[in-house]
């Protein structure tokens, strides 16, 4: 038999076998990705004040994310004009992932107020992930002889000066005008800029009642200040048990469960979402960080850009419908 040293026939051989071995150590095309990080410090632009549900949501997942990261992800509250000054802020920066917006259902309902002019910020915003939800509750002050959303209505139907609702966002004030419209003709809206400035009056009693988050209400409930007269939610919310839903005093038209989202400018290239997806996923899986969430009375709640967009497609159907019937005017 002829050596095969040097032979092309050896050559070959040898040449298979590490063609071979490099197809072993070769990742395949159909393994997963690194996932996108980024590469300078993030921005998580909160359109509301301080200290509200939104941004403490914001500020306990931007403290993990920034860990697992590696670079800073700072939260930026630029409050105002129904959360629009916030979301152009978003719009108009690069989409490269590097800057977000946290943002709640009133997005969808800034195209419906009659001062506002211009493209509807929704379809230049991509949807990312969902971060967490939250049932709004009503709260009135303590000294309102009702105990639920009916009683509630009944002691306004018959008050001598009419009631009057705090409202500091779009949703809660399509809730007013729904109430208006249906059961409550003489009800005064009174608009705020944020929750705080509502406790205060509501404590006062400058304006009667007004829908919250439910860590607002609660402290001030225990000092018997104000009450908790109904959950927004399909089931009682897990901080105040004793409170009814709605749904179960008949008034299920009122439901509302507010969302807490991240959004992103609307040319983000699909990577990039679904790396802000996976490190919201990752971090949702420290304890810290639900506990943060559960003591902002909400629940973690993450899904992908695909299921995000598609919960905010119908909520937008939903409220763009209630829009129409109870116009913001």
């Amino acid at each position: 038999m002829p050596a095969l040293s040097n032979s092309p026939l050896k050559r070959n051989v040898c040449a298979m076998a590490v063609a071979s071995l490099c197809a072993l150590a070769a990742p395949s095309h159909a393994e997963a990705q690194p996932a996108w990080k980024p590469t300078r410090p993030v921005t998580i632009v909160v359109p509301y004040v301080p200290g509200g549900g939104t941004d403490t949501t914001a500020r306990a997942t931007a403290r993990l994310l920034g860990e697992l990261w590696g670079q800073p992800v700072v939260v930026e509250n630029l409050p105002g004009a129904d959360g629009l000054i916030g979301g152009r802020r978003v719009i108009e920066a690069r989409a490269d992932g590097h800057t977000l917006l946290l943002q709640t259902p009133a997005i969808v309902l800034t195209k419906h107020a009659p001062s506002f002019k211009g493209p509807d910020p929704l379809a230049r915003l991509l949807p990312v992930t969902n971060i967490a939800q939250s049932p709004g509750v009503i709260v009135a002050n303590a000294k309102i002889p009702a105990s639920t959303l009916p009683e509630l209505v009944a002691w306004c139907k018959s008050a001598a000066t009419p009631c009057s609702m705090g409202t500091g966002e779009n949703v809660a004030k399509l809730f007013g005008r729904q109430l208006q419209a249906e059961v409550l003709p003489n009800l005064i809206v009174v608009n705020y800029k944020g929750t705080s400035a509502i406790i205060t009056d509501m404590i006062a009693n400058n304006v009667n009642f007004a829908v919250t988050g439910i860590t607002s209400a609660l402290p001030h409930q225990k000092a018997g200040t104000l009450k908790v007269l109904a959950s927004q939610g399909s089931k009682r919310h897990s901080a105040a048990p004793d409170v009814r839903t709605v749904g179960e005093t008949g008034m299920a038209q009122y439901e509302y469960t507010t969302w807490f989202g991240l959004f992103a400018p609307n040319e983000t290239p699909p990577a990039v979402a679904k790396g802000i997806y996976a490190a919201v996923q990752e971090v949702m899986r420290n304890p810290e960080l639900q506990k943060a969430i559960a003591a902002a009375g909400a629940t973690p709640l993450v899904n992908t850009p695909e299921e995000f967009a598609e919960q905010v497609r119908k909520e937008d159907e939903r409220f763009t419908s209630l829009a129409r019937r109870f116009p913001l005017d």
